[in-house]
């Protein structure tokens, strides 16, 4: 079956992690083999041919790059055009993967049908590049609203304001607070573009608010429920009900943290808590509940999103095994309907309705 991935780090993992992403996974296991300076070093799930193995032609690559200030604990880079460059750095690594012939960047509903008719069409999996939208996950590297214009110009079709911690656009993660004059100007600016706004990492406060004042097309590109994970990072079912109003669609992500409780960092691992892919259907079928249909789920791994094997479904060597997910959802009464709008189907209409 056809499968979208509508959360991928692809530029962070390159250009950060320094993976060549065009080499098997086992490959680059091997070459991370002793390293120590991150946790998942070895331990990496996703590259080019697991994507084509596990027929998963699009994706939704983002960039990333966080202000901190100087009273941060967290990491990241010190100004907004120190992130704004690093952004265009990752920029310049999907420009270098579609020169390649690896990737296509897809911008609009008539590239968007091609690709889709190329993968669905034709079978000979290793030709065929892996067709990208770009997001941007945190607005920091924003210098201004206006850079967002710049962004559209080279192809960025959607932005969630915030990411962990205070942001200078939104507070996410971890962090309160409503959203503030250059977080209102961005959606207003976002809407203009007719640019999908990300509804992931937005604390509540500010996840309300942008809920009453954004107009445009939302998604949730990676999240879970708050319902069977109680944290902060995770929708409530009073939210969940609003992104449903609003005709979202959410992708279940493959943090493990975030799919079973008690999860620690560093101390947990995913057999022990009994982490597998029924988790991550346990969060779909919640949201399906309250729904009542199928029509606002879908994929969203985050899969190497700063964690490896260490940290992830115990039956998922590579992200080749989303595959395994439409035979478990048919067990829980799924019907292959159903599984098609689950793997790529609700994100489809939701874009097609976005760029018509």
């Amino acid at each position: 079956m056809f499968i979208i991935d509508a959360h991928l780090d692809l530029s962070m993992n390159a250009m950060e992690w320094n993976r060549d992403l065009r080499l098997p996974v086992h490959e680059i296991r091997q070459r991370e083999e002793g390293m120590t300076d991150k946790p998942d070093r070895a331990k990496g799930t996703v590259a080019f041919p697991e994507l084509r193995k596990g027929n998963i032609g699009l994706v939704v690559a983002t960039q990333i790059a966080r202000f901190v200030d100087k009273d941060s604990s967290l990491k990241g880079w010190h100004s907004p055009e120190q992130a704004w460059a690093q952004t265009q750095g990752q920029l310049q690594w999907y420009r270098a993967m579609e020169d390649a012939g690896e990737m296509v960047q897809i911008t609009n509903k008539e590239g968007l049908n091609k690709h889709v008719a190329l993968w669905q069409n034709t079978t000979n999996q290793d030709t065929k590049p892996i067709g990208y939208i770009l997001s941007l996950e945190g607005a920091d590297s924003l210098i201004t609203p206006d850079h967002l214009h710049r962004a559209y110009a080279y192809g960025l079709r959607a932005a969630g304001p915030a990411h962990y911690g205070p942001g200078r656009y939104a507070n996410g993660t971890d962090a309160t607070g409503r959203l503030n004059t250059l977080g209102r100007a961005l959606l207003k600016e976002m809407e203009q573009l007719n640019m999908i706004l990300d509804a992931t990492h937005l604390c509540d406060d500010a996840f309300g608010d942008a809920m009453e004042i954004f107009n445009g097309t939302i998604w949730a590109s990676h999240n879970n429920c708050r319902a069977l994970v109680d944290h902060n990072r995770q929708f409530s079912d009073d939210m969940i009900k609003i992104l449903i109003q609003k005709k979202a669609v959410i992708g279940g992500s493959l943090d493990a943290w975030m799919m079973v409780p008690g999860w620690q960092r560093g101390v947990s691992y995913p057999k022990q808590m009994g982490c597998n892919l029924e988790k991550i259907i346990d969060h779909m079928d919640h949201i399906c509940q309250i729904a009542g249909n199928a029509l606002h789920i879908g994929i969203g791994t985050d899969l190497d999103g700063a964690y490896g094997k260490e940290q992830c479904p115990y039956d998922l060597e590579t992200i080749a095994d989303l595959q395994n997910l439409p035979g478990l959802l048919m067990k829980r009464g799924y019907s292959f309907s159903d599984c098609e709008n689950i793997m790529h189907g609700n994100w489809l209409r939701l874009l097609r309705a976005t760029w018509k």
